[in-house]
């Protein structure tokens, strides 16, 4: 297989930093299957993420399945395109501790340049803690840059 690049690829690698926001997240690539449109991550939910109870707050694993569904997408574009998102649903179905938090996310669905993402997280035992769906459009990446 030849060697990816765009900005996904270019950060798995290491050929550029990861995002600040990603890197925030503790995110940890771990598998990408281009063919299929799935990915799986890794992210950290550190002490500072938690709520007065000690449990991961919602907001950061939104932020945690939300980088998870896009780099799904991602992953499957040439390297002048970007993804944005146009709508995200997220369901929380259990709470987390801070630890490794595990992101499955994939391309359900794209005709054109809408495609349609789901994606999962998990805690270290395997305990599904979330779920997300979201539209996303393809779009040129020099018009992902200089969006304001």
């Amino acid at each position: 297989m030849t060697e990816r690049s765009g900005p996904f690829w270019d950060a798995m690698s290491g050929r550029t930093p990861l995002p600040r926001a990603a890197a925030t997240l503790g995110m940890e690539f771990i598998d990408a299957d281009v063919e299929n449109g799935t990915i799986e991550l890794a992210f950290t939910g550190t002490e500072d993420f938690a709520n007065p109870t000690g449990n991961v707050l919602g907001a950061f694993l939104a932020a945690m399945v939300y980088d998870t569904m896009g780099p799904a997408l991602l992953a499957t574009l040439d390297p002048d395109q970007f993804q944005s998102t146009m709508e995200l649903k997220v369901s929380f179905l259990r709470p987390v501790r801070p630890g490794r938090i595990l992101g499955k996310g994939r391309v359900v669905h794209r005709v054109g340049d809408i495609a349609y993402l789901e994606a999962s997280l998990a805690d270290a035992g395997g305990a599904l803690i979330a779920t997300a769906g979201a539209t996303a459009r393809v779009i040129p990446l020099e018009g992902a840059q200089s969006a304001v």
